[in-house]
């Protein structure tokens, strides 16, 4: 492989507290050095001029649905991984509530297997916890961990059975990878299908209040103290979660959490009832929920950015809010959204690109999010100022339930590495 040069930009690498502008050799496929003095007759075919755009490591989304295998009309692993590489990612974490549901080591080994043929990045599977993810008994927790899955989550559902979860806390803590959590008390939830507030009282729609996900994850955190295991608790989107979870936090809870752009860019009052690409679940809070995420984020409890890209067929968002399935995508828009935070000086930027790459690398345990050198040339290259409409035929999802299509972005990601390999050029 040829020397690769990415020139003039401004790289920011949270890992080694970098922040500068300065230029980066690649050299068979990883990060060779980083060096100042200008190039002479440089081959322009072997190099990036990044001047205006920040550098980062690759970003990393630990909460993505492939749907692969058995329900690919939604998604495939090539798709996705496209969506992926449009949106800076080169490392992501599929959720397994596949059909059927991967909570065994053949299902791990196909998604292994094809990832490695068809995907344009580094794919992650993420084991279930239990058997068909029908909350009765345990899967194959300890073969799927050893045959490459890097967490185990039932996403989609809690699990409801607190023996259960106790005991595939105690596997969690012994195998050493987090317990990733959707945390939902059903029995309040019921069959809402948005927040449980003046929006589903004036449209007369089943709402589904804030204390659901309080009270799953009050007591997720208590037997993840009990045990000792690391808890992740996915899509964080309420006022008292946050609270709830800087407390544990305070204490010493061996914890962490994710936020995904839409919780903190929307609110309920943004909902278009006719349009159920504002279906998801957590559904869209309140304004003061979303103030809570945001200051979450930037106080630290709220430790990375993840998307819950849940893709889903046009026929199926098409039934209405009382019976379409949960869910948007978010691979393409995560970064746009995000940078909402810097502009508005939320978060610093570095502190963003530690959201989205290094901070992930460490929950998950991956040898990603850093540019050191000898490591893996995955990288990121955006510029924070181009905007852009996100229009239907920029997607590369397979599914286009976003209830952002049409609207004006700002920040593109122009150039995605992986390995040291182009995967994405915005100039094609």
């Amino acid at each position: 492989m040829k020397n690769f040069f990415i020139l003039n930009g401004r790289v920011l690498d949270p890992s080694q507290n970098l922040d500068k502008k300065i230029n980066i050799e690649i050299r068979n496929g990883k990060i060779y050095k980083f060096f100042s003095n200008k190039i002479k007759n440089i081959d322009s075919l072997n190099h990036i001029d990044a001047k205006g755009f920040i550098v980062s490591p690759g970003f990393i989304d630990l909460h993505v649905h492939l749907r692969d295998p058995g329900l690919t009309h939604k998604e495939t692993i090539g798709s996705g991984s496209k969506a992926a590489a449009f949106g800076g990612f080169t490392s992501i974490a599929c959720m397994p509530n596949t059909s059927p549901p991967n909570d065994n080591p053949k299902i791990t080994n196909y998604i292994m297997k094809k990832s490695k043929r068809d995907s344009l990045v580094k794919i992650y599977p993420i084991g279930a916890i239990t058997k068909g993810q029908d909350g009765k008994s345990l899967a194959k927790i300890k073969e799927n961990i050893h045959a490459g899955c890097i967490g185990i989550s039932d996403d989609g559902f809690p699990v409801t059975n607190s023996s259960l979860l106790y005991e595939a806390m105690n596997m969690a803590k012994d195998l050493q990878v987090p317990l990733i959590s959707h945390c939902e008390e059903c029995s309040l939830s019921k069959n809402g299908v948005i927040n449980e507030g003046f929006v589903s009282r004036k449209n007369n729609l089943p709402g589904i209040p804030n204390i659901s996900e309080e009270l799953g994850i009050l007591r997720d955190i208590f037997i993840s103290d009990f045990t000792g295991c690391h808890l992740h608790i996915c899509h964080v989107s309420t006022e008292g979660s946050v609270k709830i979870i800087k407390d544990a936090k305070g204490r010493g809870s061996n914890i962490t959490c994710e936020a995904a752009p839409h919780h903190f860019t929307l609110s309920e009052k943004d909902i278009d009832i006719k349009n159920s690409n504002f279906k998801m679940n957590p559904p869209l809070r309140s304004d003061k929920d979303k103030k809570a995420i945001i200051d979450g984020l930037k106080d630290g409890t709220i430790d990375i950015i993840a998307t819950d890209h849940a893709p889903h067929a046009k026929k199926e968002k098409k039934t209405g809010f009382l019976k379409a399935p949960f869910g948007i995508i978010g691979l393409e828009t995560a970064l746009p959204l995000s940078l909402n935070l810097v502009r508005n000086k939320k978060i610093t930027m570095m502190n963003l690109i530690k959201k989205l790459s290094f901070i992930p690398a460490k929950i998950a345990k991956i040898e990603a999010g850093s540019l050191k050198k000898g490591n893996f040339a995955d990288i990121t290259i955006f510029d924070p100022n181009e905007k852009f409409n996100y229009s239907e035929n920029l997607i590369n999802s397979k599914s286009k339930n976003s209830p952002l299509i049409n609207k004006f972005l700002q920040g593109k990601v122009k150039y995605t590495f992986v390995n040291g390999n182009l995967i994405y050029d915005d100039r094609k």
